[in-house]
């Protein structure tokens, strides 16, 4: 794990919250910790002492739109999980953090400012040999949360990335798998094989698999030098407006927070829609 200022005020290594679960003050109620995930399965198997479990769709998302929930739902939602402006909210989850990423890029959108990623996540815990419990923890609700503003410029609309093709100074990131990217496969092989209706990438996009910012074995990120190495080398520089996708915008998400958050990229966006916009839009470009 990188070891810079910035570093340490955005990842939260597994060491330091360990300690401070091992301590009397854990339920402080200044921290929020919550499990984020694509189902919460896992979390009723186990998971960390205190955490909440947050379900990617059903509490994230708008129910009827393609889109994320609106600031009211928002602020209800911060409400009910008892997180007030100034909580400092940690989050992870599996995958090495794939929906967690999206969870606090989704807080930061919000203008939510003391937010931390777990390093590695539920792996490197797991990896460590560190406890769980099935217990969930006591919560009393809040009143209150304010949405003061929305980042408009850490997301990407599909009218901006069309704008960004073959334009000086924009650089696309495709970070899903090469075999998604050339279109041999619609998804990661886990998951059904649908959600667009064409394969192949968008036009002029690299392809950095988020995968290659992480530690394979224990899921953690690579060290600051090694992830700027990885980006610059391919092209990907921080004097560039960068957008990154992938397929629903949780991996993109991931490369989002190395880039503006580790590696301190000052233009990037996240493109939410992805490629189950993109490979369904009538009329864009697509190459294979």
């Amino acid at each position: 794990m990188a070891t810079t200022t910035t570093t340490g005020k955005v990842l939260l290594s597994t060491e330091e919250l360990a300690a401070d679960l091992g301590a009397e003050t854990t339920r402080s109620p200044g921290r929020r910790i919550l499990e984020v995930d694509e189902d919460t399965e896992a979390y009723g198997r186990g998971h960390l002492r205190g955490a909440l479990a947050v379900h990617w769709r059903h509490d994230l998302q708008d129910r009827v739109r393609r889109d994320f929930i609106g600031p009211e739902a928002f602020a209800a939602l911060m409400d009910r999980l008892g997180i007030d402006n100034d909580t400092e909210v940690v989050l992870y989850g599996g995958n090495s953090n794939w929906f967690a990423a999206y969870a606090y890029w989704y807080l930061k959108f919000y203008g939510h400012q003391a937010v931390r990623l777990l390093d590695g996540g539920r792996k490197t815990w797991e990896l460590e040999g560190r406890p769980l419990t099935t217990e969930v923890p006591p919560l009393t609700p809040t009143r209150g949360y304010r949405v003061d503003g929305q980042a408009e410029e850490i997301r990407a609309l599909r009218g901006q990335v069309e704008q960004a093709l073959g334009r000086p100074g924009a650089g696309l990131v495709d970070v899903r798998s090469p075999a998604e990217y050339s279109g041999e496969i619609m998804a990661p092989p886990h998951l059904p094989q649908e959600g667009a209706q064409r394969r192949g990438h968008i036009p002029g996009a690299a392809n950095i698999p988020w995968s290659k910012a992480v530690n394979p074995e224990t899921g953690a990120f690579l060290p600051t030098e090694q992830l700027r190495s990885l980006y610059e080398g391919q092209g990907l520089t921080p004097d560039l407006q960068v957008v990154a996708y992938c397929r629903i915008g949780e991996r993109s998400a991931h490369t989002w927070f190395v880039l503006h958050e580790l590696l301190g990229y000052p233009s990037v966006r996240n493109y939410d829609g992805s490629w189950t916009e993109w490979g369904s839009l009538v009329g864009v470009p697509i190459e294979r």
